[in-house]
């Protein structure tokens, strides 16, 4: 492969580690130029008074630019002051699923109490509140694995925060004490190289303290040694394994001077693209709309239409068997009337041999071949 089909490592990181936006955009301007070159022929082979008329469309389309950063610019300040709005109502949210508070009606009287189950009224605040509501949105029940249920059955809160230099945004998961890793709160941050696009720069994790023989990330496989092997020990190897956690462990940029072919380039964006899309999902439909996720509600609204096209699709399919049988019904008539009609030849063929003339019939036909018969 040429150094054109490659990609250098050295420019990407360049625009990758840029400290100030106003750097990162010339160094994107830069990385530009040479795709503008390839299509500026475009420009020079239109006619003089097309290419008057296009220019002007340029202006326009700056005008319409400068409204939109305009708008951007507003969107982040009108974003901001709701999130202040938005954390009263979380905070009350955490002390009913945590249990920290009752709501009124929920505490039954002694008699009551009594009468209940142990387990029932042992129990706190919503167990497993955010557990279910990450399962019942389709993007993250793919990442939950069923170890992973057990350490995330201790998760009592999630929080998100913009962050300003640089532009993106922080993850915050709370956990309570749990026999899985010592951390309290788990952090997920991403970076943006532009946050209204959004194109994303990097995006960093917090590294798990897992108790020994805890870690959901990894499998460990034992296999017993070969016969006549000196070593009688079980040979024991560790591999990565699906898990939710592996979500904190984000694909990493390689280093500034390394090349990276476009393969190797394509499956890293992707990688980075299904990264973004569960931390997106976390922060704009599980944190502010968690009990409708945790009813299934949300699911319900988003996956509904899908369904009842998935539905439709399956009585059209209905149908169309219904027709298919039908069909097969008249095929069956007609194989009847077929094996009638070679019955009736073979028996007039029989009349022909024993008097010596073939039998009258449509056109004067003669027998056929028995090959035709069935025909």
């Amino acid at each position: 492969m040429s150094n054109n089909d490659s990609l250098n490592m050295a420019d990407l990181g360049a625009a990758l580690n840029a400290e100030s936006r106003a750097d990162l955009v010339n160094v994107l301007k830069n990385k530009l130029q040479d795709l503008t070159g390839k299509h500026s022929d475009v420009l020079e082979n239109l006619s003089t008074n097309v290419r008057k008329r296009v220019d002007v469309l340029r202006g326009i389309q700056s005008q319409h630019d400068e409204l939109e950063a305009k708008f951007f610019e507003e969107r982040a300040a009108l974003e901001a002051r709701y999130q202040k709005l938005y954390q009263p109502l979380y905070a009350k949210r955490y002390e009913i699923v945590t249990g920290a508070v009752e709501v009124e009606g929920a505490t039954a009287d002694s008699e009551e109490k009594n009468k209940e189950d142990e387990k029932e009224a042992e129990e706190k605040g919503v167990p497993d509140f955010w557990l279910t509501a990450m399962k019942n949105n389709e993007v993250l029940a793919e990442e939950i694995s069923e170890r992973d249920e057990g350490a995330l059955k201790f998760l009592k809160d999630i929080k998100w925060f913009r962050i300003d230099n640089p532009k993106g945004f922080k993850l915050e998961f709370y956990f309570d004490t749990n026999p899985f890793f010592k951390n309290s709160v788990l952090t997920k941050i991403y970076h943006m190289i532009d946050e209204d696009e959004p194109i994303l720069e990097k995006a960093i994790g917090t590294e798990i303290e897992w108790y020994p023989g805890k870690t959901l990330t990894q499998k460990i496989l034992k296999k017993k040694p070969k016969k006549g092997s000196k070593n009688a020990k079980p040979i024991t190897k560790t591999e990565q394994c699906d898990s939710f956690f592996n979500f904190f462990s984000p694909p990493q940029v390689p280093e500034e001077d390394e090349d990276i072919d476009e393969d190797a380039a394509e499956e890293l964006q992707n990688l980075m693209e299904q990264d973004y899309d569960i931390g997106s999902t976390i922060r704009d439909k599980i944190i502010p709309h968690a009990v409708s996720w945790f009813t299934g509600e949300a699911a319900q609204e988003e996956y509904g239409d899908i369904e009842d096209d998935e539905d439709e699709d399956l009585d059209d399919e209905g149908d169309e068997d219904d027709e298919d049988d039908e069909d097969e019904d008249e095929d069956d008539e007609d194989d009847d009337e077929d094996e009638d009609e070679s019955k009736t030849m073979k028996k007039s063929s029989a009349v022909r041999k024993k008097s010596g003339r073939a039998p009258a019939a449509d056109g004067q036909q003669g027998e056929r071949p028995p090959e035709c018969k069935q025909q």
